[in-house]
């Protein structure tokens, strides 16, 4: 047994050597093997290639690879969007609109409603899309001039009835017409204001007073550059256009007609033709008896004028002949050949007309050799 124990410890003791040793480098690669896997698996990327190498367009693709993009800082607001606070109207900005074409803008709002003095607000509805400018030319003028009128109307603007604002078309939706101000956002249609007592005031409608549409109309055009209402061109029969286009020297544009109110009673049509009334005249009647009436007036004027005693008899001289010269010698001698008739040395001249009475030259007109003939 002793023998036995002996003999096989002789042979295991080498084994257990070994595994030792084995387990020596199992733990020294358990150490390492951490090391080695993450420095095996960070896979190293190329150099950026050199800017003179880089294609065409891209010299400053390799930068903004290599350099994380930073955030764009927006604009700073307009001096217009710090003055439009929430005391004056409730108009949240909104982001720039670029196109389609020249269609958009910047400084953009969208105008929810008017602040009045008194703190109550004035919706608009539905909400414009406008830039700043016109959204604040709107406010002014509501709370300025339309406040007031309200209040000497016995109650207080409550509502503001938009028709169109921001759309990209051209003037009156024409087509190839050029674009109009509603394009760029700076145009603003109103059909009506509402009173806080129900009542409405439609700015074309003939039925509200005239004094009335005429102030409105005044101050709108002192505020705005262009006012286009009825008789303007056809298109704003309905509703007034508000813009602030800007022109050469600061033209405005002031297009709003004031029609007056139609009569409450229609004027009186004439009384119908009684039965017993001679019938009336066609007009060929009436052209047959123009005719016979002028036949009849032409008709004693012939007549008076055959029994009309004839005029006296004139005589009328023989004018002088002149002497004969030698270019005038043949068509003498023919003259005379022919006879002439004559009474006492006188030829008479039996004639109605007037006679024609002739312009006597004078012999000191001529010249010298013919006045020596003459004389």
């Amino acid at each position: 047994m002793n023998k036995f124990s002996a003999g096989m410890a002789g042979r295991i003791r080498p084994y257990a050597r070994l595994g030792r040793d084995r387990l020596a480098v199992v733990v020294l690669a358990a150490l390492i093997m951490p090391a080695g896997v993450s420095a095996a698996t960070r896979i190293p990327l190329p150099q950026p290639r050199p800017a003179a190498l880089a294609p065409a367009g891209q010299e400053g693709r390799q930068a903004s690879e290599a350099t994380p993009a930073m955030p764009e800082t927006p604009p700073a607001p307009s001096a217009c969007r710090l003055a439009l606070t929430d005391a004056v109207a409730i108009a949240p900005s909104v982001p720039a609109i670029t196109g389609p074409g020249a269609c958009g803008g910047d400084d953009l709002v969208r105008l929810e409603a008017v602040v009045l003095a008194d703190r109550s607000r004035v919706p608009v509805k539905p909400a414009a899309t406008l830039r700043c400018r016109m959204a604040s030319a709107i406010a002014d003028w509501i709370r300025t001039d339309m406040a007031p009128l309200a209040e000497g109307l016995g109650s207080r603007v409550s509502e503001l009835d938009n028709f169109d604002s921001f759309e990209c078309r051209g003037r009156n939706r024409v087509a190839g017409a050029k674009l109009s101000e509603h394009g760029r956002a700076n145009a603003l249609d109103i059909r009506a204001i509402r009173l806080a007592n129900g009542r409405t005031i439609a700015l074309t409608d003939r039925n509200v007073p005239h004094e009335l549409r005429e102030t409105m109309m005044k101050s709108a055009c002192t505020r705005f550059m262009t006012v286009l209402g009825p008789g303007s061109d056809g298109y704003h029969e309905d509703h007034i256009h508000l813009d602030l286009a800007e022109r050469r020297n600061g033209y405005r544009i002031c297009q709003w007609g004031i029609d007056d109110p139609m009569p409450a009673v229609a004027p009186l049509l004439p009384t119908e033709r009684p039965a017993e009334a001679s019938p009336r005249e066609t007009a060929d009647e009436k052209g047959n008896a123009s005719e016979a009436s002028r036949e009849h007036a032409v008709a004693p004027r012939t007549a008076s004028r055959a029994t009309s005693a004839a005029p006296p008899t004139e005589v009328v001289p023989e004018p002088r002949k002149r002497p004969a010269t030698a270019g005038t010698a043949g068509k003498t001698a023919k003259d005379a050949s022919k006879p002439s008739p004559s009474v006492s040395g006188a030829s008479t001249r039996l004639s109605t007309a007037k006679p024609v009475k002739r312009k006597r030259r004078r012999h000191s007109d001529l010249p010298p050799f013919l006045r020596s003939l003459l004389e």
